[in-house]
């Protein structure tokens, strides 16, 4: 396995973050449980794998929570993910979060997979919240993933 080197997001990798932002997420802004995150301006984490970036987690802390706003790994099946997520656990457990949760939503099969592999648990499923966040962020389709209707969000979460 190659080596994952983690490092905090600098100034100067925010145009990096904003681009990998929008070809993922179709935008730099992230909607989640009716909030609008401008991802790009957050604080996060860039995996690199022989000095490149391999992935990008962002996201926020509020009270004794650190909510995973963005994740993606873009050497998949080599560890990137677990790596920002490890770091991701760091920072929470240093802030004195008690847990860490992050929302995806319901045509995404491979990320319902990933997280509870990883530990985390299904914490909610709010029904139709697509809906709102189409209105916050209108790039987000009505078709996910593998034709399925993209409509709820999905939270998981993992204690520390």
């Amino acid at each position: 396995m190659p080596v994952i080197r983690i490092r905090r997001i600098q100034d100067d990798d925010r145009v990096w973050v904003a681009g990998l932002l929008e070809e993922h997420w179709l935008s730099t802004k992230i909607v989640s449980r009716g909030l609008v995150y401008q991802a790009d301006q957050l604080p996060g984490f860039i995996a690199e794998v022989g000095g490149k970036p391999a992935g990008l987690l962002t996201y926020r802390i509020d009270g004794r929570q650190c909510e995973v706003i963005s994740m993606n790994s873009l050497r998949e099946g080599i560890g990137v993910g677990a790596a920002l997520l490890g770091a991701a656990r760091e920072v929470a457990r240093d802030a004195g979060c008690r847990r860490v949760w992050l929302i995806t939503t319901n045509d995404n099969l491979a990320a319902l997979r990933y997280y509870q592999k990883r530990g985390f648990r299904l914490a909610g499923i709010h029904c139709n919240a697509i809906e709102t966040s189409r209105e916050l962020k209108p790039e987000i389709p009505l078709v996910g993933r593998d034709g399925i209707p993209l409509r709820d969000e999905i939270e998981f979460e993992v204690g520390l």
